[in-house]
């Protein structure tokens, strides 16, 4: 009797010590402090609201804070990647993400990025294949606003954006399309995320006297261009990215930014939106989640993050039936899972992830919004 006690006893460690390999570990790097938090505080907030298990399997997150340096994440994704992850979600900024797809190419870790520039996957290169992007290419948004533009009557456009990644990959964009419509850019200036004053750039900008101007900066650095421009008396129409789309935006810039054209996720007008739309009970979910609880709605940072969370849920078990978490086999195996989801909805939009296109949006990833007495509305 004495025997059968402890093979049972042994066969139970068994089972346990196997559960214990079985389980995904996934890192998840943010910018929960430094210039760009109110990007990285919802996004480290939503980890809370992430799946824990995907099919049979147990789900382990580890959260890092990269404080919006470059350096920082490099260095906390070697970190991760040293603990054994299986993939990666972050980190928050376009300048952050291109300084670790190498790394993460490398290790051949899955990194899904929650970040705005399509530079991240585009032009496809051998590392980027281990890069998935959980926000709207830049082309998706662009379309739609210069479609705006030319129902509307501009044929001059002034540009302004940020002297990194995202407001470069914004301008080349933004260039192509505006010239198959044909716009015109007539005047295009830079500046930092960190600047405190944009006047200079503001004058120039008005000097050129475009029909309107476009802002292509990400989170609280996308308001003082536009407050700027407002001061200096611009009386055109402004245009902004779904960069701007959060709630600061609106603390932030105040009257100053009432009339504001964007398109951005339909989660800044869900009541408006049609209950057809397959995004809007996961959008529906994750704010009411969120907002149980912190208090308060989240920005649309964080559902990028969120949207992270679906894709590994649904590509996890697909990549175990092939092998083990924790194995070199497995990631590479989740990596081609996540490449081939199809009609997923999350909160941004329908993910239909492809070799091609690792961002995988279509038009049902975006509304045209406005500004209207200091909330989103749908423009209609």
């Amino acid at each position: 009797m004495a025997m059968k006690q402890k093979v049972a006893v042994l066969m139970a460690g068994v089972c346990v010590a196997l559960a214990a390999q079985a389980q995904v570990k996934v890192g998840v790097v943010t910018s929960s402090s430094g210039p760009i938090a109110l990007v990285g505080i919802p996004q480290k907030n939503s980890v809370a609201l992430l799946p824990r298990t995907a099919g049979d399997l147990d789900i382990e997150y580890i959260s890092l804070d990269d404080a919006s340096n470059p350096t920082a994440s490099v260095s906390a994704f070697k970190k991760l990647i040293g603990d054994g992850v299986d993939a990666i979600i972050g980190p928050s900024g376009t300048p952050n993400a291109m300084g670790v797809i190498q790394i993460a190419a490398e290790a051949q870790v899955p990194m899904l990025a929650p970040v705005g520039s399509a530079a991240v996957i585009h032009p496809p290169t051998e590392a980027k294949k281990w890069v998935f992007k959980t926000t709207q290419n830049d082309d998706i948004i662009a379309s739609a606003l210069v479609e705006h533009m030319s129902q509307t009557g501009v044929k001059t456009l002034g540009f302004i954006g940020t002297a990194d990644p995202f407001g470069e990959s914004w301008l080349n964009v933004l260039s192509e399309l505006a010239e198959g419509a044909g716009i015109k850019i007539v005047a295009a200036e830079r500046f930092q995320r960190q600047d405190t004053s944009l006047t200079a750039q503001s004058i120039k900008l008005i000097a050129a006297r475009p029909d309107a101007i476009l802002i292509a900066a990400p989170g609280s650095s996308s308001v003082l261009p536009h407050t700027t421009l407002v001061d200096q008396r611009y009386g055109g129409q402004i245009y902004q990215t779904h960069g701007a789309a959060l709630p600061d935006f609106l603390e932030l810039g105040g009257k100053k930014v009432e009339g504001t054209i964007l398109a951005a996720s339909l989660m800044l007008v869900m009541d408006e939106v049609s209950d057809a739309h397959p995004s809007k009970p996961v959008a529906r979910k994750y704010i009411d989640d969120y907002t149980a609880l912190y208090g308060s709605e989240p920005a649309t940072f964080g559902a990028n993050v969120y949207d992270a969370g679906l894709l590994l849920e649904a590509a996890i078990p697909v990549a175990a039936k092939v092998a083990e978490p924790g194995t070199a086999a497995f990631r590479v195996a989740l990596r081609d899972a996540l490449e081939n989801v199809r009609e997923l909805p999350a909160t941004q939009g329908v993910y239909n992830m492809t070799p091609e296109d690792h961002s995988g949006f279509d038009e049902r990833g975006r509304e045209l919004i406005t500004v209207k007495e200091g909330a989103w509305r749908l423009l209609k």
